[in-house]
């Protein structure tokens, strides 16, 4: 009996560990063919650089797109590890008011904002209007617009999960915007 569950535990690794060196080797061959393109063409090249930098480049898109074909590479969920959770928050505020293409809020002194969603930090810098910006793609394609904050311990493409410490608010004052392809989302659907 124990000579089965150890034979099907060890066909159940084989087809997993064979699973992932495909999975691997497919995206260095499709990473590899675009390096090719690229150096081969400048058009190609050209093309990649406006939809990087000139339009709003979709990490959310790649992973939907990845999964489908691929499928995770990893379980997130068995990786898990128990840890103390030192900052877990909820945003509060005092007063909200409409502002350019998102909302004010007024808040407490030296604020700590939490980040509302799960996603991928795709701009730090100054926003005309809003002062030092941080926009966070989220997994659920949002971009938010984080403004008015300091952030110290953040970069660019730095994953960040919901309800962590993204910086702190300045001014008793945090601007948020919502937008998603493009438009503008009425800010009342997510604070």
């Amino acid at each position: 009996m124990n000579t089965r569950k150890t034979v099907k535990k060890k066909l159940v690794l084989k087809k997993n560990v064979r699973n992932f060196i495909t999975r691997v080797l497919i995206t260095v061959i499709i990473f590899l063919i675009g390096m090719i393109l690229v150096k081969s063409d400048s058009s190609i090249k050209n093309g990649i650089l406006k939809q990087v930098y000139d339009t709003n480049f979709k990490f959310t898109k790649i992973k939907s797109v990845y999964e489908k074909y691929f499928g995770n590479i990893l379980s997130v969920d068995k990786l898990a590890v128990d840890e103390k959770q030192v900052f877990q928050e909820r945003l509060s505020y005092q007063k909200a008011n409409s502002y350019l293409d998102g909302v004010k809020l007024k808040v407490s002194e030296n604020y700590m904002v939490p980040v509302l969603e799960s996603g991928i930090v795709i701009f730090m810098g100054e926003k005309e209007g809003y002062g030092n910006t941080v926009v966070i793609e989220q997994v659920d394609g949002v971009d938010v617009y984080y403004s008015n904050i300091s952030t110290d311990g953040i970069k660019l493409y730095d994953y960040v999960e919901k309800g962590k410490l993204l910086g702190e608010a300045q001014d008793e004052k945090l601007y948020l915007v919502f937008q998603k392809d493009g438009s503008y989302l009425d800010y009342k659907e997510y604070i």
